[in-house]
C-alpha cells in the first residue's frame, strides 16, 4: 500500500483549497490579479471584491473598466 492510501484528507485543507479555486476563479472572470497570499486577506482590495460577490452585492468588472479605457483611447 503507498502512503496516500493510508492518510486522510484534513477538511480544513481540503476547503482552503477548495477556496482557493473559488477565487481563483472569481480574479479570472472579473479581471483581478490573482495572488494566493491574498486568500483570507481583508487587506487586499481583491479579496474584498470577492467577498461582495459571496454577499451578493455588485462587484467592478476590471475587464468591462479596461475595454472603457481602450475604447476612450481610440
Amino acid at each position: 500500500m503507498t502512503r496516500s492510501a493510508n492518510t486522510k484528507t484534513n477538511p480544513r485543507t481540503q476547503k482552503v483549497f477548495e477556496d482557493l479555486d473559488k477565487y481563483r476563479d472569481f480574479c479570472r472572470q472579473y479581471g483581478y490579479r490573482f495572488d494566493e497570499a491574498d486568500l483570507y486577506s481583508n487587506r487586499s482590495y481583491v479579496w474584498r471584491q470577492y467577498g461582495k460577490l459571496l454577499a451578493g452585492k455588485e462587484v467592478k468588472n476590471q475587464w468591462d473598466l479596461q475595454l472603457e479605457k481602450l475604447s476612450a483611447a481610440r
